[in-house]
């Protein structure tokens, strides 16, 4: 029999999103079950966990927490245990009580951790207030986590605080722990590798004069806003284009980028753009259609390690100079440094308004479908 040797050629169909659901960054993580609930009149509920917490970070802590979601997508009750926040390194019981509304659809709890540390979770409860107002155990499966992981995944919970919509962080790990407060195992989530940068503060820089040190911290805290915003934003949002008149989110992380180093070379220098610094930052300074074509295309880390680099000799150049350096007048301008550095800093305040805005009207990636020839 002659043998087939033709190359057989099959064509299957791919359906996929190109926007996926890869783990975010984030110093907090949490965990969720959501029941769907009706009810005629107001109802009582309570959640019940255990919760230990191993940490040397004074910031670390671990809550229970529990939303109720109204018909009208508003938030009903809400409570994070946020200023109640669980440290303690022994199994303890915790609680949470609320109720429940007329309008009311979802009843979503669990727990969450925040910063570095060891967080484990154990023996959740749920009980419901019946007919004749007692509150009734609910059942909850996987209460105590006795159930294996199945690919990294906590079975019948979800990561992330709504519905459908599953957030893993890459800096927290999930294990199951033989330490436990019920049963043979715990949920374990270990945060590792989370920065914590001081806010809240303005000026006590060290070394830098008392008003350049207010003026670094509120342009530091600025662009933790902007970075926190648009750090998970994957490239089909970066590149997102609202209209024909509109900036991409990249672009302007990247104007605020070129903005601040015009702002060094003028009152560090005392001068303007040279040809060859207008070439690498006129688009991204001027944007409109130049940088709408030119500055796209990148993934969003791209456009943050130039915004910290130009961050970065911002702060070195402010620290060599004190607070009589920010009365003097700008070149042939009517203007001083200070007031300079106080236009950098809202403008970042203005163009991350900008960035909000855009990003809450990204409408959900289209699902491409790709066709695929394997051969065997």
């Amino acid at each position: 029999m002659k043998k087939f040797i033709n190359a057989l050629f099959w064509c299957i169909v791919v359906s996929t999103q190109v926007k996926g659901q890869g783990a975010i960054s984030n110093d907090w993580v949490a965990f969720r079950q959501t029941i769907d609930i009706q009810t005629k009149a107001k109802k009582k509920f309570k959640v019940v966990a255990s919760v230990k917490v191993e940490t040397n970070e004074p910031k670390a802590w671990a809550g229970i927490w529990s939303r109720v979601d109204n018909k009208n997508d508003e938030m009903g009750f809400f409570d994070n245990m946020g200023n109640r926040p669980i440290k303690s390194n022994t199994w303890q019981s915790y609680t949470i009580e609320g109720t429940i509304e007329e309008n009311s659809k979802a009843l979503n709890f669990g727990g969450l951790c925040s910063y570095n540390g060891k967080f484990y979770f154990d023996k959740f409860e749920l009980f419901i207030e019946n007919a004749k107002g007692v509150l009734e155990p609910y059942t909850i499966m996987n209460a105590s986590f006795e159930m294996p992981l199945k690919n990294g995944e906590i079975q019948k919970w979800e990561f992330g605080t709504r519905k459908g919509k599953i957030t893993k962080v890459k800096e927290y790990s999930t294990k199951l722990d033989k330490s436990a407060a019920a049963g043979n195992t715990s949920l374990l989530l270990e945060g590792t590798g989370i920065v914590i940068k001081e806010t809240g503060k303005i000026g006590n820089v060290e070394g830098a004069s008392p008003q350049i040190g207010a003026m670094i911290s509120m342009l530091e805290d600025l662009k933790d806003r902007v970075e926190r915003t648009v750090k998970n934003m994957n490239q089909y949002e970066i590149d997102y284009l609202h209209d024909e008149k509109a900036n991409r989110i990249g672009s302007l992380i990247m104007h605020l980028a070129a903005a601040e180093k015009y702002y060094q070379v003028l009152t560090f220098e005392n001068r303007d753009f040279t040809p060859e610094e207008q070439a690498k930052w006129g688009t991204a300074l001027d944007l409109d259609k130049g940088g709408r074509d030119e500055w796209k295309g990148h993934d969003v880390q791209y456009y943050l390690d130039i915004y910290t680099q130009v961050r970065n000799k911002t702060i070195e150049e402010l620290k060599k100079r004190d607070d009589a350096w920010f009365n003097q007048q700008v070149m042939k301008e009517e203007v001083t440094n200070h007031y300079c550095w106080f236009h950098v800093m809202e403008h970042q305040s203005s163009h991350l308004g900008q960035i909000l805005f855009l990003k809450k009207r990204i409408p959900p990636q289209k699902e491409v479908i790709l066709e695929q020839k394997i051969k065997n």
